[in-house]
């Protein structure tokens, strides 16, 4: 297939541009800055700076990965609007797209787009919280509403007859980047620790089984609508805190309050002291298998144990 990935040179895009190029896929990439994200993809990538910008070379399908990293800056009233709008834009092009290519040559087949765990906002902690799948109602909060949007969004391709499959994404990682880049240095001194009372949920998933998740959404006709992209054993944040100690062989005594995180960090701080028990249930009953379904085994690999 051609495949257009918007955010193709972030953390995630990387990864999948690398796997699709390995599997004889045609890559087109969307960069604000194409000369800093050829040097992380792959040669032969074909990168614009526009969606609309393939008009003349018709993409067969497309992964909305575009996004603005929601954790980098306090939530200002000003910043609230760049994450939102780096969404909306991006995948509202894709609809352009859409548009434009069903009058001029066949619309693409399907439409992988990006949303996060974050659509289900806070839900209940600890050990007696109940699983949360595709379902569940969300806690209304900004998080849910910038997910919400980004997915009604992405809902207009659906006019043009493209399938459309919604990847609601928890924590991914890896070795090279997102969360665990950023906690590896401190919790190597010995200085991690749980945030708050370390209850809420960490839904998590390894990157090569969130590539997997997408390539399978890319190539299964029957697969449409929200999925969860988590691995099917979430755990809590002192669980996770622990795991990734006991891996590092360092210890995990130290506790970040509630209260400073909501002080240093404003509003933006419900995204490490609140989560969700949220569960894969649509890939599992597509029949979707987790290289990496525990915790143990994705921090194996990663930590190169």
């Amino acid at each position: 297939m051609r495949v257009l990935i918007t955010g193709g040179s972030g953390f995630v895009g990387q990864s999948l541009c690398h796997h699709l190029k390995a599997s004889g896929h045609s890559i087109q990439v969307v960069s604000r800055n194409p000369e800093a994200a050829r040097k992380r993809l792959p040669k032969g990538v074909d990168i614009r700076t526009s969606a609309l910008d393939f008009v003349t070379r018709p993409p067969d399908a497309l992964v909305n990965l575009a996004g603005e990293p929601i954790a980098a800056k306090r939530w200002s009233v000003e910043h609230k609007e760049v994450l939102c709008d780096s969404r909306l834009n991006a995948t509202r092009e894709l609809v352009m797209l859409c548009e434009q290519l069903e009058h001029t040559a066949q619309a693409p087949a399907v439409l992988v787009s990006g949303s996060a765990m974050g659509f289900y906002g806070a839900q209940a902690e600890g050990s007696e919280a109940p699983e949360v799948d595709e379902a569940t109602p969300p806690h209304d909060e900004f998080a849910h509403r910038l997910c919400r949007h980004w997915e009604e969004a992405a809902q207009g391709v659906t006019a043009y007859g493209v399938r459309l499959a919604i990847l609601r994404t928890g924590l991914v990682l890896d070795k090279d980047g997102g969360m665990l880049k950023r906690m590896l240095p401190a919790f190597r001194l010995g200085l991690g620790g749980r945030m708050g009372k370390g209850e809420h949920y960490m839904p998590w998933v390894h990157r090569q089984d969130l590539v997997e998740m997408i390539v399978t959404l890319l190539n299964r006709e029957d697969l449409s609508g929200a999925f969860n992209a988590s691995a099917p054993n979430p755990v809590t944040n002192a669980q996770f805190t622990r795991a990734l100690g006991s891996h590092l062989h360092r210890p995990t005594l130290l506790t970040v309050p509630e209260v400073v995180l909501q002080m240093v960090l404003g509003e933006m701080s419900c995204l490490l002291l609140s989560g969700a028990r949220m569960v894969p249930k649509r890939f599992l009953e597509a029949g979707f298998e987790f290289r990496y379904p525990t915790l143990d085994s994705a921090l194996g690999e990663i930590l190169g144990q």
